[in-house]
């Protein structure tokens, strides 16, 4: 614990800084707290990227709006969806690129919620088959760089951790496209182009032909049928989502020698992270997750308007183990990154904690929230009572929620899109919402 400088009990500054560099020393795998930083995203050489699809700035300017662009959703089951829903949709930058509900809705989705209800489903879909809502809480597209592969299961990606795994690339699934050799964050975009009815034709191209441009500057030796194809739009998206990086955050800043940057209670909360509480274990690296995956026993999403029968439930309760078919990794699903919990309203893959303080009294008290779990072999020993006073609690809480809070991802947002269409949803009840014509 750090001493205290005066009767008050406030910290020295400078003190607690000499204190936590040294703390991040100690745990660092390089001895430097340069270990944590992340890269700037104007300087793409330093941003870890797929070799098979090189970062541009002609591709994150064109998967920027691409991937705000609801002009996409022009291929939904009914009317109502029609042109209303993207990748934003469920990865908006106020949320911190996730969905700020339980349950992602794109195709189906009614409302953004700043008012009423929330995003709701849309009266018009009656029949859960055409909705396309989320069996798990959506992950968020910020800091996808610093991961291999992607999904709570992992199970997109041709290389890291997926490697051996081919025999689960099977045809008719979205996991096929792995065989595209891609890493996991440009074969998600690539998928979910289908996985989630977002259309990319000649219609689309002729009606805004200003991606058609950015096509072939983004990709001027690509093959046309794959470049206008959910291929060249993917990849354009994936480039985007890697430079969604969190660097205005105090942490960061304080990581640069800011050290003013990041407030006294957020540095004792740092020093519990990276001290008694251990949280480093898992959580690593410069966007705070260590690409591997582990069983905590957290309950599961209710499947509210899922059919819970699904293979695809099945799969997301089972976790890694879903997709490997190896009974070692059921129940266990990736770690997270750390940036911008302050957006989120709901935590862990099943959307049972809602807030930050609720899941650190989860891993303090180590109690299982899915007691049928109890005893089972796969529980990560990670996961034990961490002992952590009330104080050193609150202490972490404001450093996750403070400390690791970029108060502007905004400026990775387009103004305005090709189409004109409001975005991150373009929906009636959307509209009013965020009073957009």
């Amino acid at each position: 614990m750090v001493s205290c400088g005066d009767e008050d009990g406030i910290e020295s500054s400078t003190t607690i800084d000499e204190e936590l560099t040294q703390a991040i020393q100690a745990i660092s795998p390089t001895s430097s707290v340069d270990y944590f930083k992340l890269p700037d995203p104007s300087n793409l050489g330093d941003i870890p990227q797929d070799p098979l699809n090189p970062l541009t700035n002609e591709k994150v300017a064109l998967g920027e709006l691409l991937f705000h662009e609801t002009e996409l959703g022009g291929n939904p089951n009914l009317a109502a969806g029609l042109k209303t829903f993207g990748c934003a949709s469920c990865h908006h930058a106020a949320s911190g690129f996730q969905a700020g509900i339980a349950q992602g809705i794109g195709e189906g989705g009614s409302g953004f919620g700043l008012t009423g209800e929330g995003r709701t489903v849309h009266a018009d879909y009656d029949d859960p088959k055409n909705l396309d809502i989320q069996p798990i809480r959506t992950p968020p597209a910020l800091n996808v760089a610093f991961q291999d592969v992607m999904l709570w299961n992992g199970q997109f990606g041709a290389t890291g951790t997926n490697e051996g795994t081919e025999a689960n690339w099977t045809p008719d699934t979205p996991k096929e496209t792995n065989n595209e050799g891609f890493e996991g964050v440009e074969i998600q975009a690539i998928a979910g182009f289908n996985v989630h009815r977002l259309q990319i034709d000649q219609q689309f191209l002729d009606d805004l032909p200003t991606y058609k441009e950015m096509l072939d500057d983004a990709f001027p030796n690509m093959d046309e049928a794959r470049k206008y194809s959910n291929v060249g739009v993917g990849l354009a998206v994936a480039a985007y989502e890697r430079t969604l990086l969190p660097t205005e955050a105090p942490f960061q800043r304080w990581l640069s020698g800011q050290t003013e940057e990041l407030s006294v209670g957020a540095k004792r909360g740092a020093l519990v992270f990276f001290g008694k509480g251990e949280c480093y274990t898992c959580h690593t690296g410069p966007a705070l997750n260590d690409k591997n995956f582990h069983a905590i026993g957290m309950e599961d999403l209710d499947a509210l308007n899922t059919d819970a029968s699904n293979a695809g439930f099945v799969s997301a309760v089972l976790g890694r183990g879903g997709f490997t078919k190896n009974a070692a990794d059921e129940y266990k699903f990736k770690t997270p990154q750390l940036y911008n919990l302050k957006d989120h309203k709901f935590f862990g893959h099943g959307a049972t904690f809602q807030s930050i303080e609720d899941v650190l009294r989860y891993k303090n008290d180590a109690v299982l929230q899915k007691a049928s779990l109890a005893g089972h072999s796969n529980i990560s020993q990670h996961f034990n009572p961490l002992n952590l006073t009330d104080a050193e609690i609150t202490d972490l809480v404001d450093f996750l929620e403070n400390g690791l809070f970029d108060p502007s991802l905004d400026r990775y947002t387009p103004t305005s899109l090709p189409s004109g269409n409001c975005f991150p949803v373009n929906d009636t009840q959307s509209k009013a919402d965020l009073g957009c014509d």
